[in-house]
C-alpha cells in the first residue's frame, strides 16, 4: 500500500473488481446481493452512530464503509448484467434533478415544508403510484419497524386521515393501553396485536410532537445502561452482588440514581 497515494473513487472500483476477480479474494468472490443485505444496514447505522456522537473521524470511516457498499452491489449488478456504477450515478443525479424543480426548473418553493410537498407529490407521479393505500404499501419493510410506522403514518396523514391534534392521540394510546390490560390473560396472538397498537399509536404521538421514535428510544435505552451502571456500581461498592439483592434494594438505588441525573 502506497501511504503517501490519496486514493480515488475509480481506485475504489478497481479494488473491489480485483477481489472479485479470479485470482481475488475467497470470501468476496462469493458475495452476492442477499448474503450482503445485513452488512449494508449495519454500516448505515454505524454511520448515524457517528453523527449522533458528533464523532467527524469515525463518520469519515463509516461513510467509506457505506460507499464500499454501494460500489460493491453496483459490481456485483454489472457481473450479472443488470446495471453498472455509472448507471447508480446517473439515476441519483436525475432524481435530484426532477425531484428539485424549484431549483432546475420553474417551480417555486420558498420554506423547507413546500420542498417536502413537492418532493412527495413527485415522487408519487414518478413512482405512478395512483392511491395513497399504495403508497403506504411502498414503504419499505426493511425499515426498523418504528420508522415504518411513521412514514405510514404520514402518508395517511397527506390525504387527512389523522387526529387534528396530539391529545387525540394520547387518548387513542391510553385505549391501547386499556386493550392490552384486558388481554393480560389472553392468549399470546391477542396480546402481541395490542402491544402493537400501543407502538403504532405511541408513534402518532411522536410524529405530531415532531419527535423521532428511533432516536428517542435509543436516548431512553441509553439512560437506562446508564442508571443502570449508577445501581451496579453503587451495589459493588458495598460489597454486594445484584444477584444477591432483593429487588426493593435495586429499587431504591434506581430511584437515587434517577434523582442524580436530573439536572439541579
Amino acid at each position: 500500500m502506497d501511504m503517501e497515494k490519496r486514493y480515488t473513487f475509480e481506485d475504489l472500483q478497481q479494488i473491489i473488481r480485483r477481489l472479485r476477480g479470479e485470482n481475488g479474494c475467497p470470501w468476496d468472490k462469493v458475495q452476492t446481493h442477499e448474503s450482503l443485505r445485513e452488512a449494508m444496514l449495519e454500516e448505515a447505522y454505524e454511520a448515524v452512530d457517528a453523527i449522533e456522537k458528533k464523532d467527524n473521524a469515525n463518520l469519515c470511516e463509516e461513510l467509506g464503509d457505506v460507499l464500499l457498499q454501494v460500489v460493491f452491489h453496483a459490481e456485483l449488478a454489472k457481473e450479472e448484467g443488470a446495471f453498472d456504477m455509472t448507471d447508480v450515478t446517473d439515476g441519483v443525479c436525475r432524481k435530484m434533478i426532477y425531484r428539485h424543480p424549484h431549483i432546475f426548473g420553474t417551480a417555486q418553493a420558498d420554506t423547507p415544508e413546500a420542498v417536502l410537498e413537492n418532493w412527495e407529490a413527485l415522487k408519487k407521479k414518478e413512482k405512478n403510484t395512483k392511491t395513497q393505500t399504495e403508497a403506504m404499501r411502498k414503504v419499505p419493510d426493511a425499515l426498523p419497524a418504528l420508522t415504518r410506522a411513521k412514514k405510514v403514518q404520514k402518508k395517511a396523514a397527506e390525504v387527512g386521515f389523522d387526529f387534528y391534534e396530539a391529545g387525540g392521540a394520547m387518548e387513542k394510546v391510553l385505549e391501547e393501553c386499556a386493550e392490552l390490560t384486558a388481554e393480560f390473560t389472553g392468549n399470546f396472538e391477542a396480546q402481541e396485536e395490542e402491544f402493537g397498537d400501543i407502538l403504532f399509536a405511541l408513534v402518532n404521538v411522536a410524529r405530531f410532537l415532531k419527535i423521532n421514535p428511533e432516536f428517542a428510544l435509543t436516548k431512553a435505552t441509553k439512560k437506562f445502561i446508564n442508571r443502570f451502571e449508577y445501581v451496579e456500581n453503587s451495589a459493588l461498592s458495598e460489597g454486594k452482588q445484584l444477584s444477591e439483592m432483593t429487588l426493593e434494594e435495586m429499587d431504591l438505588l434506581w430511584k437515587k440514581a434517577k434523582k442524580n441525573a436530573r439536572p439541579k
